[in-house]
């Protein structure tokens, strides 16, 4: 069997998807903490309540 042959497609794609998964969490992170600090009228405005930023 030549090497070309033996030879994964995509070697590092569990690095991809990896750092997306990772990017996912962080961008979830940082949307909660921004959604903390707003006042209760702000977030009413956009239809949320304290209750539903979920911080864990």
């Amino acid at each position: 069997m030549e090497f070309h042959e033996n030879r994964p497609l995509r070697p590092f794609y569990g690095f991809v998807l990896l750092a997306r998964f990772i990017r996912s969490v962080w961008r979830r992170h940082q949307t909660r903490r921004l959604l903390s600090r707003l006042d209760d009228d702000k977030l009413r405005d956009i239809g949320l309540r304290r209750e539903d930023i979920d911080l864990h």
